[in-house]
């Protein structure tokens, strides 16, 4: 190189230095600026969800016969169909031995316990190239008695509002979403 190829190499290397180091901080901060907004939106969030009356959670395990949370002892459940990387499917039966409605088919396991009764997600199908197809139901354990609210086509579902006359439920099937409301 010669002496002038050799001066504009050392300039250029030293404004693109220059360039970088003053940038730096302002990249890094941006960072560390994204990821708190997301930290702090995803407390937020954690936050809302605790508040909205949907009623108890329940989770089931893949066991024998176990009993359903919140339910005052009253009803149990065991797994029945597994798909892989999807949802599983139980099978519901009242503890105290007296025959129930619910023998008869397949839940989801996602239960919510509300004053009327049990929200439970009723499988149309075993099938997994048919999922997902289900009834939204509500099963009153006092007079034995599952009534379907709704069929949702989509395992992403909440509620996410209750008046006294009616339920309301959002989904979301990963490309569209909606809300549906139901009278109790």
């Amino acid at each position: 190189m010669n002496q002038v190829q050799l001066f504009f190499h050392h300039l250029f290397r030293f404004i693109w230095n220059a360039i970088f180091i003053i940038s730096y901080p302002i990249l890094a901060s941006f960072g560390l600026i994204f990821i708190g907004l997301t930290f702090l939106f995803s407390k937020l969030s954690l936050l809302l969800t605790r508040l909205r009356p949907e009623g108890k959670k329940v989770v089931f395990k893949e066991s024998d016969w176990e009993t359903l949370p919140y339910s005052n002892d009253l009803l149990e459940a065991k797994l029945i169909k597994q798909i892989m990387f999807g949802p599983s499917g139980f099978q519901l039966r009242r503890k105290d031995g007296v025959p129930s409605v619910l023998s008869d088919f397949v839940f989801g396991k996602k239960v919510r316990v509300l004053e009327e009764g049990f929200i439970l997600e009723k499988w149309n199908t075993l099938d997994s190239k048919e999922m997902p197809d289900f009834d939204i139901c509500l099963y009153n354990p006092d007079e034995d008695s599952l009534r379907s609210l709704t069929n949702i086509k989509c395992f992403d579902w909440h509620v996410s509002e209750k008046t006294e006359q009616e339920l309301s439920f959002k989904w979301f099937d990963g490309t569209q979403g909606g809300e549906v409301k139901v009278a109790l």
